[in-house]
């Protein structure tokens, strides 16, 4: 699922910015709406006040003379459409808190007493109860407001006149008010959103554009000018300009490595020239010498003509398993690998510890048979445990452990002789790399050569007192290999 994060800058920048103006719209229109609702609240209280102020002295009179009916006209027109604040009920209460005289005789009868009127009758008695003054106040229970007002006459205390509104008039009121706001804050919102899109997709251009520039240097840095990064001093010219730096850094070290590259393989092709040439060089000068001699006895002595023929026999063996050890072939026909043919090695081997006087420890745990040659298998494990022998001193150990991984046969060989340095290890695998011992190094060369041809990997660790060689081989391209044979 596709989140919001991972939406491309020409999208979220002008997403923020309308989720932006929209949220300040609406708060700025809120605001203005809620103050608009407690501006008119107050002016209907105070017109309301007012109002009553002036009523009240219409009522002094038929209160004095105990006038019910004038005054019950008089506050039914107060409450008439377009008589007033749009009062919903007026009532007259006298200095006793009884009910006078009110608009609506349902709820408030007459001669009844206020308190017992319900909650909100019982809390304005109260609050009448509590009145000194002369001026109106207001209170609000529930969802209605109401207006008190003393009615005097010379000091004496005639009343309360008792005005009740109700929120529906303000909250219609108040609706038409939010409607006109809500549209004008529409129509605000259709003219600024374009814009803010507009503007928003124009900051986006740049990071997109330095996005897609630096996308570009994957698996291959671009050719210097290829990119074009916006040239200005903003941050992201700054950006620009870095990466611009770092592409030529880069470009730079890649020539660089090129050159390393092309330097260790003259380097290696230099050592592998010169370690043939010393395997091919060496039974050459002793067969020359040999045929030297022959030339000057060998006809009268038939005992050095035989010597001089065996010389030269052992010279051009020699040769021939130098040229034989270099070409490697790991395509050579060969029967599936059983547990016998790893039991083999083991045996012919076990000579080999003995004259060393090493312990050979042996751990195989492979099923019937796996798809890997068995020849070349063979080959690449005794060339490891022959290295381990001849690097282990009297009385030392050589463990193997060959059996099954997820991912095909491990193959792990220890020893606990002398140890490879350090500086030995990126060139142990390279052929003619010998031990200082006098061997010429195609062992580990041509095990190499086998575990990669086989699509397998072999790794080396090597510290005082344990040196470690191992061989992953998978068995997938072990198979494809023995059906081409």
């Amino acid at each position: 699922m596709l989140q919001f994060r991972d939406i491309s800058f020409r999208y979220k920048i002008p997403l923020r910015a309308t989720v932006l103006v929209f949220v300040t719209a609406t708060v700025l229109t809120a605001s203005l709406l809620l103050r608009e609702y407690r501006d008119l609240r107050r002016d209907m209280l105070d017109g309301s006040a007012r109002w009553s102020a002036v009523l009240s002295q219409t009522l002094v009179t038929p209160m004095l003379h105990d006038d019910l009916w004038r005054a019950f006209e008089i506050i039914r027109a107060a409450t008439a459409p377009g008589g007033g604040e749009q009062a919903s009920a007026i009532t007259l209460v006298d200095p006793r808190l009884r009910i006078y005289v009110s608009t609506d005789p349902a709820r408030y009868p007459i001669l009844a007493p206020l308190h017992e009127r319900g909650e909100a009758a019982r809390e304005i008695a109260s609050r009448m109860d509590r009145t000194t003054g002369t001026e109106s106040h207001s209170v609000e229970i529930g969802d209605k407001l109401y207006v008190i007002t003393p009615i005097d006459a010379d000091g004496v205390r005639l009343g309360h006149m008792l005005i009740e509104h109700t929120n529906t008039f303000m909250q219609s009121r108040f609706a038409g008010m939010w409607l006109s706001a809500t549209l004008v804050t529409l129509f605000v919102l259709l003219l600024i959103l374009p814009v803010s899109w507009f503007w928003g997709r124009r900051m986006a251009e740049p990071l997109v554009h330095l996005a897609d520039c630096i996308g570009k240097a994957g698996a291959t840095i671009p050719p210097a000018g290829a990119l074009q990064f916006e040239d200005s001093k903003d941050e992201l010219g700054q950006v620009g300009r870095a990466v611009e730096r770092m592409f030529d850094e880069l470009r730079e070290k890649e020539g660089m490595e090129r050159e390393m590259l092309f330097s260790e393989r003259l380097a290696a092709i230099g050592r592998l020239t010169g370690g043939i040439a010393h395997e091919i060089n060496n039974p050459l000068g002793g067969m020359l010498n040999a045929i030297g001699t022959y030339r000057k006895h060998g006809a009268s002595d038939p005992e050095l003509a035989a010597r001089t023929m065996s010389l030269l026999e052992r010279g051009l063996l020699q040769i021939r398993d130098t040229v034989s050890a270099l070409l490697v072939e790991a395509k050579a026909p060969s029967h599936p690998l059983a547990p016998q043919d790893i039991e083999d090695v083991h045996i012919l081997l076990k000579p080999e510890a003995a004259k060393k006087s090493a312990r050979l420890e042996w751990n195989c745990e492979l099923p019937d048979e796996i798809p890997l040659p068995a020849t070349l298998v063979r080959q690449v494990l005794i060339n490891l445990v022959l290295n381990a022998l001849q690097a282990v001193e009297a009385g030392g150990t050589v463990a193997c452990d060959i059996g099954l991984s997820a991912e095909g046969m491990t193959m792990v060989v220890r020893n606990d002789g002398r140890y490879i340095e350090e500086a030995r290890l990126p060139y142990l695998f390279e052929p003619f790399v010998g031990d200082g011992n006098g061997k010429h190094g195609l062992g580990l060369w041509i095990t190499y050569q086998i575990v990669s041809e086989l699509g397998g990997h072999i790794s080396v660790q090597s510290e005082p007192g344990l040196t470690v060689f191992a061989v992953d081989l998978p068995l997938g391209l072990a198979v494809e290999l023995e059906s081409a044979s």
